[in-house]
């Protein structure tokens, strides 16, 4: 049969031309489908006898040593996980059964794209990595901080990385997907679009990763004690709130400090604030996944809270720093195929091929098979099994036996428990071996409109913007009309603003869907973060700019209300030895003016003498403090001493409501404004 020349996911074939440029294995043989693993049915799970999506990923992830293919930018924290609501009618998971039960566990934040010397604040998706040490075994919640992905199926994952990563006759750009290879990637694989738009929000670029929400990404199970089971998605929602930073500030950030990221949480919990997150728990049954307008095992769709509420069962605090990067950050394995018995895989194909790629993957990175004996890798509960020797073995089986079924009585090691042991769900499977994309997985646009409309307009714009910048990078303009012609199916104001910013008036043809989008889908106030930020300004940092002749008592105060709200405070100066204030006292340096740019503070106050006011306005660092902090939509308290460098940046004439000239008395005032982090309305002007 002929295939047509747009498959069931609305990708072009791409033909063998009329040169021999067939694709092969490594062996030789002809690749008839590059695009689906080999399932039993449509939604079937991924065969163990798919020998070339097996290969590639294989070789995929043995491309590099020693650091990850992926996520080879990370930062690692310990800490533990109280359970709040016991689920025994949901999951016979040991970790779900006691409630103020701690279980200790260690986190690990990432970026994709860039190498372990990259910078923090690139935009990209983050990875959030949980490592749980149960009672019965290690579970490893490896999810991001966005709930969908780019692709549906995991033979694609080597194409997408390989898309973004830096390009191999140039070896760059590094850590950004502003380039022609990764659109073309993507505009050719429409699955994709959904994904590109939550990269393009402003979740991509996160002011910390104490402020970011985590997903499991794919849907799972529970099985309770009696073998019944639910389907679950995963989310971790930060009790400290959402917060992004704009692009602009990014850039200046990842200047001013490539370590941001983890600079800002090794502070926090070295000062005692611990970040926590809250564990929910999406729960639903066949009925629910059945009538759900989207394929609950499509790793590019999300369940909206609405339809499904989250329910929050724990919490998790990271209170320990590392001490050892080496040890621990960069020794730690997650595995998506570890699991406990309670928790247990759903035929996602996307998850799948992660269960193979992750332990292939660690075992080349880590040397071997016995990545399990490194102290950050090892379960905290007993462990018995028969596996020897292999490189780096820490553990062997004592005594004559190493193998099982065996006659040595009590002397012959450790016997299988059918009564605690894991038994995987008895999920019905019948299907022909094939390699294909279940229709239910086809429609590619719709939840991209929902998380769109979903958001306010300051987040739209960042979206257009994002958009026309990443785009604009792209040479080839057919990548860009490409791309263009499926925001169209997604939404008018989208296509026409990225059109706008890109100079294109002659738009393209609409991509044609392989299924029709649903355009009446609701918001979900949920997908914003704007409409889910802090109430408060506990966990931010202020930027205190003071000179010498400062007001003392208005800088003591100021000191003491921020940190008495749970903020920080640091001190900013002409020179790093500090100022010394009105009453003779000296307040010591965090920064110099010129190595403490506002980007790195949330909110700035502007504490100076007359004298020194004047002279620092025509200084080109104080001039740029405040100038980025006003561009930045940032909250501003100044004294009048401040008026020559506002007036010399041209600020002056621009004073409003974010802008509170200071005294000890409105000190308070202040930091309630600042509980709103942006006067967004400055943006808009």
């Amino acid at each position: 049969m002929t295939k047509p020349d747009i498959n069931e996911r609305g990708v072009p074939h791409q033909k063998a031309s009329a040169r021999d440029d067939t694709m092969t294995t490594a062996q030789g043989a002809p690749i008839a489908d590059d695009q689906n693993s080999l399932k039993a049915g449509p939604r079937g799970p991924v065969l163990l006898d798919d020998h070339i999506m097996r290969e590639k990923i294989f070789h995929f992830d043995h491309e590099r040593i020693p650091e990850r293919v992926v996520h080879a930018r990370g930062y690692g924290v310990h800490g533990h996980f109280e359970l709040k609501k016991a689920i025994p009618e949901l999951s016979c998971a040991d970790i779900f059964q006691r409630e103020g039960e701690k279980t200790p566990l260690f986190t690990r934040f990432s970026t994709v794209a860039g190498n372990k010397g990259s910078f923090d604040v690139a935009r990209d998706v983050r990875g959030f990595a949980v490592k749980f040490y149960t009672k019965e075994g290690n579970w490893d919640l490896v999810g991001n901080n966005m709930p969908v992905f780019f692709i549906q199926d995991a033979i694609k994952f080597p194409d997408l990385i390989h898309s973004v990563k830096p390009a191999p006759d140039r070896g760059f750009p590094q850590a950004q997907s502003a380039h022609d290879n990764f659109w073309d990637f993507v505009s050719l694989s429409p699955e994709s679009v959904h994904m590109t738009v939550w990269q393009m929000s402003d979740r991509a670029i996160p002011r910390s990763f104490r402020f970011m929400e985590g997903f499991g990404v794919h849907t799972f199970r529970l099985v309770n004690a009696e073998g019944k089971s639910h389907f679950v998605k995963f989310h971790w929602k930060p009790k400290q709130g959402l917060q992004s930073v704009v692009w602009n500030e990014a850039l200046k950030i990842n200047g001013a400090d490539p370590d941001f990221h983890r600079r800002d949480m090794w502070d926090a919990i070295d000062a005692g604030d611990y970040p926590q997150w809250d564990l929910g728990i999406q729960v639903f049954d066949d009925d629910f996944a059945d009538k759900f307008e989207f394929d609950v095992l499509d790793a590019t769709k999300l369940i909206p809270e609405e339809q499904v509420p989250v329910q929050i069962i724990g919490t998790m605090t990271l209170d320990n720093n590392v001490e050892n990067f080496f040890a621990e950050t960069e020794q730690v394995a997650f595995c998506t195929q570890n699991i406990v018995r309670g928790i247990d895989f759903t035929n996602d194909p996307l998850l799948q091929g992660r269960n193979f790629s992750y332990l292939d993957t660690q075992t080349k990175r880590l040397g071997g098979p016995n990545f399990t004996h490194i102290p950050i890798n090892a379960p905290k509960c007993p462990m018995h099994n028969f596996q020897q020797d292999g490189h780096m073995a820490m553990h062997n089986p004592k005594g004559r036996a190493n193998y099982e079924p065996n006659s040595w009585g009590d002397d012959g090691g450790p016997r299988e428990n059918p009564d605690i042991g894991f038994t995987s769900y008895p999920d019905p499977v019948q299907g022909e071996r094939q390699r294909t994309r279940s229709e239910t997985f086809a429609d590619h646009y719709s939840q991209a409109r929902q998380f769109w409309i979903s958001q306010t307009e300051v987040e739209q714009q960042h979206i257009i913007a994002a958009y026309t910048f990443e785009l604009s990078k792209c040479d080839h303009e057919k990548i860009r009309l490409r791309m263009l012609s499926h925001l169209m199916n997604v939404h008018d104001d989208l296509a026409n603003g990225v059109a706008k910013g890109l100079g294109v008036t002659d738009m393209p043809q609409a991509a044609t869907p392989a299924r029709k989008p649903i355009t009446d889908l609701p918001p979900s106030d949920a997908l914003s973060i704007l409409k889910n930020g802090p109430e408060n300004f506990a966990g931010r940092k202020l930027g205190l700019y003071v000179t010498d002749g400062a007001d003392a008592d208005l800088v003591t105060r100021i000191e003491t209300e921020f940190t008495n709200a749970g903020a920080m405070v640091a001190i900013v100066a002409p020179h790093i030895f500090g100022a010394t204030l009105s009453d003779g006292t000296t307040r010591a340096a965090d920064e110099k003016i010129d190595g403490g740019p506002s980007v790195l503070f949330d909110a700035v106050a502007l504490v100076f003498s007359q004298e020194q006011g004047s002279k620092l306005a025509a200084d080109k660092p104080s001039q740029d403090f405040v100038s980025d902090a006003f561009a930045h939509a940032k909250f501003i308290a100044w004294t009048d001493a401040a008026m020559p460098l506002f007036k010399s940046t041209g600020i002056a004439d621009k004073i409003d409501d974010g802008m509170m000239k200071i005294d000890a008395g409105t000190v308070a005032d202040f930091l309630k404004t600042c509980a709103k982090l942006r006067f967004w309305d400055r943006t808009a002007a």
